[in-house]
């Protein structure tokens, strides 16, 4: 038996990435339905938005949501408020049977980056979108360690100011702590180090970041093939992911070894890569690329789990 109906879903958080992804998966997702969107501010723009899209909304947090009538249909949660906040709904939702997409920095499921390990946590209660700076930077890090050994890895995420809502404000240090963790878990880096940097300048700026890996193993001839396979995966899913320069590179040897804190002299290649994430726009400018890369790999990533959740169903 077979059946093409979508996994209803819903957002906590009705701010900006609760907001987009909402659109998203409403003009995009051919797997997914929306189910219903919580906030925390009876004024917010993404719950009125909601209430005109006819989608169930409610601004009493979590509790609001289990107590709407489409909470028993709602297979996948995906939770855009803070990492404080989300230890508190993982434990309701997955309680009650439900998967949790994590967009904060909590980290309490494993990291999840669709183009590196998308299938490899399919059937995990509670999966980790690591944070934008992590969605951006992991891939070209992996892309490297697939061809040689990483053993440092440094990014630097900037965004418009205008983009970092008040999550994200107060997720910061939680920030460069899960990216950098991501870099080394997913990214394949024997040591990470993540910097965010919220530029105020007028226009807004584009999302931009540098990635720096240090690495052996590998000629730069391999390294760059595997980023730029890399940069077309990500773009596959994020379309105004792309290279912002040619990738450049630097031999250290026994010359000119560079110190790696807490690793000792290291001799090897430094490979620079410099990219730009530009938003697709379904609710905000496009210089919020940083909203835009988030919502778009938790999309992928839900569709991918609701995708083996209904073959399961079908197949019993």
């Amino acid at each position: 038996m077979t059946t093409s109906k979508k996994t209803k879903v819903a957002i906590i958080g009705s701010g900006n990435i609760g907001t987009d992804l909402m659109i998203k998966v409403m003009r995009t997702s051919k797997t997914l339905e929306m189910g219903a969107l919580v906030g925390i501010d009876p004024d917010s723009d993404g719950l009125a938005r909601a209430n005109r899209m006819g989608i169930a909304a409610t601004h009493e947090g979590i509790d609001g949501l289990t107590g709407l009538d489409v909470w028993n249909d709602i297979g996948l949660v995906f939770d855009a408020t803070s990492a404080g906040a989300h230890k508190k709904h993982s434990e309701i939702v997955t309680g009650a049977g439900k998967t949790m997409i994590d967009l904060t920095p909590a980290a309490i499921g494993p990291y999840v980056v669709p183009v590196v390990n998308g299938d490899a946590h399919l059937d995990a209660q509670n999966v980790n979108m690591v944070t934008c700076g992590g969605q951006a930077t992991i891939p070209i890090v992996a892309a490297v360690s697939s061809v040689g050994d990483v053993q440092y890895a440094e990014i630097v995420a900037s965004i418009a100011s205008k983009s970092a809502g008040p999550g994200t404000r107060a997720n910061i240090d939680e920030f460069t702590e899960t990216t950098s963790a991501g870099l080394e878990q997913v990214g394949g880096a024997r040591r990470g180090k993540a910097i965010i940097v919220l530029n105020p300048a007028e226009p807004p700026m584009i999302m931009r970041d540098t990635v720096f890996t240090l690495s052996s193993g590998a000629d730069e001839v391999a390294i760059e093939a595997a980023i730029t396979a890399m940069v077309e995966r990500v773009k596959s899913y994020v379309p105004g992911y792309r290279l912002k320069q040619k990738v450049q590179f630097e031999r250290f040897g026994p010359n000119n070894p560079v110190r790696i804190p807490g690793l000792g002299e290291f001799e090897g290649i430094k490979t620079s890569v410099f990219l730009e994430v530009e938003g697709a726009a379904h609710y905000l400018p496009a210089y919020a690329g940083n909203l835009d890369i988030m919502t778009s790999a938790a999309l992928a990533t839900a569709e991918h789990i609701a995708a083996r959740q209904q073959t399961a169903r079908a197949t019993t």
